[in-house]
């Protein structure tokens, strides 16, 4: 997970439920994942509710951006997904980092335990050994390019994407607000193609209202690991599906109002 601020991030490796590692940050008070399950919830809220494994199979091209790098997962996971179904889409992922763990740090993840190519972990964790401020670029399994960018949202500038699926992993909008604001999801609006669909564990309201204020359609889902509900967002509402809508109209006046 990312977090829009200058300090020191002190963290410390945490086994979750499922027996996954998460990291601890003492300076957001916060784990990076759902200590009920780091992997689960990630399959859960990123690929399982998204449809993103279908479309490996189907799309010649998916570009996603997700808001938290963290500990890699979410882009070990997709390697992952790729080798299992024999993938030949070529895929950019961006994401967005404004403290990167250290190689120490990432390289005692076990994450390895929990996917089906172990040497996967391996090639992730150099990522963290190799990065510099500001844009970098890597690749992997020939048709994947990463374009990770340590510092702070507010500086990102890719140029012309056009993202098919948004991660937004950033610590809760309790300890990280700047990145659930009406300015972000407008920024991500503008990244982001017509059928675009963001995917969060959030289901914080105030959250919400922000993305309905930016134009978002927005629907509810069954949370993670005893999580109540998640959200889904898209610019259009038939990528929701038949999942339950919130009332942006009316999220999005009390975001004006300030009613959070």
């Amino acid at each position: 997970m990312s977090g829009e601020t200058t300090s020191e991030n002190e963290t410390k490796l945490v086994v979750t439920r499922d027996g996954s590692h998460t990291v601890y940050s003492s300076h957001f008070d916060q784990h990076y994942h759902n200590p009920n399950g780091a992997v689960a919830e990630s399959r859960y809220v990123f690929f399982e509710k998204t449809g993103l494994l279908d479309d490996l199979n189907s799309r010649a091209q998916i570009n996603i951006l997700e808001i938290g790098f963290g500990t890699g997962l979410n882009l070990l996971l997709l390697l992952d997904y790729y080798l299992d179904q024999s993938s030949q889409a070529q895929i950019n992922y961006y994401s967005i980092e404004g403290f990167p763990l250290s190689q120490e740090r990432a390289q005692n993840l076990n994450f390895s335990n929990h996917i089906n190519h172990p040497e996967l972990a391996t090639e992730i964790t150099h990522i963290f050994s190799n990065l510099t401020e500001g844009m970098n670029q890597f690749n992997f399994l020939n048709n994947i390019s990463v374009h990770l960018f340590n510092g702070m949202f507010r500086d990102f500038s890719p140029g012309n994407i056009s993202t098919n699926y948004i991660f937004h992993d950033a610590f809760s909008p309790d300890v990280n607000p700047t990145l659930w604001t009406g300015e972000v999801f407008t920024k991500l609006y503008q990244f982001s193609t017509e059928d675009v669909l963001l995917s969060t564990y959030c289901a914080a309201s105030k959250a919400r209202g922000a993305m309905a204020f930016s134009g978002w359609k927005i629907a509810r889902t069954q949370g993670a690991l005893g999580k109540r509900e998640m959200t889904l967002a898209s610019h259009n509402p038939e990528r929701l599906g038949n999942l339950k809508r919130v009332n942006e109209q009316r999220l999005a006046h009390r975001y004006e109002e300030g009613d959070f």
